[in-house]
């Protein structure tokens, strides 16, 4: 079975956190897993883009450490790495998360 490479939360780096985040789609992907609060496959991400343009951005997201996605038979389960971001650089995440849920 094929395995998906993760940065560990050391090698996690706030400038690529920012990065991944300066991205709209990444942004609503960030979103759409922080409210549901558990795994997500690619296809409960629906966001109406080409299959290669989302699998572009969760490979941002995984290299910026904000993402784990594990295989799960043919299925790719996504979740955000809230709790050890949010350790390593406290606020960060949260304020993002807050400031995407006010309208």
């Amino acid at each position: 079975m094929r395995q998906i490479k993760h940065p560990t939360i050391e090698q996690v780096e706030l400038t690529d956190i920012m990065y991944a985040l300066a991205d709209p789609t990444r942004l609503e992907i960030i979103a759409l897993l922080a409210k549901a609060g558990k795994k997500l496959t690619c296809g409960e991400i629906n966001l109406n883009r080409p299959k290669s343009s989302m699998s572009h951005h969760f490979k941002i997201l995984r290299g910026a450490g904000l993402v784990q996605t594990l295989i799960e038979g043919t299925e790719h389960m996504n979740s955000l790495r809230l709790e050890e971001i949010e350790q390593k650089y406290p606020g960060v995440l949260s304020a993002v998360l807050k400031a995407l849920t006010k309208d």
